[in-house]
C-alpha cells in the first residue's frame, strides 16, 4: 500500500510552518501507526520447516526413550528448552 502525501508551500509561509503541516498530514493519514504495528510481525514458518522440526523432535524423543529402556540415561523432571 502506497500513500502519497503532498504539501505545497503557500505564499508568505515559513519553512517551519510547512514542516508542521506536513507532519500533521502524516499523522492524520495513519502511516506511522501502520508501520509501527507491523514492525515486529514475523512471517509464518513454512510447512516444510514445521514438519522437519516435528520429525526431528519425534526422533530425538524416540532415541531418549530407547536410552531410558537400556538404562543409559535418566529421566529428568525439568521441563523447558535451552536458554
Amino acid at each position: 500500500m502506497i500513500t502519497v502525501i503532498e504539501v505545497k508551500k503557500n505564499a508568505n509561509e515559513s519553512n517551519m510552518n510547512l514542516i508542521r503541516r506536513f507532519s500533521r498530514k502524516v499523522q492524520e493519514s495513519g502511516i506511522i501507526q501502520k508501520v509501527k504495528s507491523k514492525r515486529y510481525n514475523e512471517r509464518a514458518e513454512s510447512k516444510i520447516k514445521v514438519k522437519a522440526a516435528t520429525l526431528k523432535r519425534l526422533i530425538r524423543r524416540k532415541n531418549l526413550e530407547k536410552l531410558f529402556k537400556l538404562g543409559k540415561a535418566t529421566k529428568s523432571t525439568k521441563k523447558g528448552g535451552h536458554k
